[in-house]
């Protein structure tokens, strides 16, 4: 697979079915490593904002004309202390399973990278679950490091 044969989109509200069933697919792949994630169904984005927002871009990544694969990025308000006021955080990063190792991923990465810089936006974060050991190498691979740990505690009875 060459990164030629990937074509990379902007989303339109017509790739809503494709978007949501791509979100479906992270969220049955995050089960095992989020207790928090209640049964049933569950969104993460909604995905028409997204889609009409001008502070994102929802990239579709296609071969042939067929969705293989999706990301967002968003201009988001960074912590008040930190240098800059907004950076671009990274979501919705799906790529069908036998897509999977052929640098779909990296592709969609190039482009959210692209649109931030255009944006004016000086770093892209994004939140990974550490024991997704494929997830974080395909992050590390496209220059991602970790930056902070968020830790929780459950509160039994």
């Amino acid at each position: 697979m060459r990164d030629a044969d990937i074509a990379i989109r902007r989303a339109a509200p017509t790739d809503l079915a494709t978007l949501r069933r791509f979100e479906q697919g992270i969220i049955a792949a995050e089960r095992p490593y989020d207790p928090t994630i209640r049964d049933g169904d569950v969104q993460y984005y909604d995905l028409a904002a997204l889609i009409a927002s001008p502070d994102a871009f929802v990239a579709i990544a296609e071969i042939g004309g067929d969705a293989i694969g999706c990301g967002f990025a968003r201009k988001t308000p960074s912590r008040v202390y930190a240098k800059s006021a907004f950076h671009a955080y990274i979501g919705l990063m799906f790529v069908e399973p036998a897509h999977r190792g052929k640098s779909v991923s990296e592709a969609i990465i190039r482009v959210l990278t692209e649109w931030a810089r255009d944006n004016g936006l000086s770093d892209i974060h994004l939140e990974v679950y550490p024991d997704n050991a494929s997830a974080v190498r395909a992050y590390e691979k496209a220059g991602f490091a970790p930056y902070m740990m968020e830790m929780r505690r459950e509160l039994g009875e």
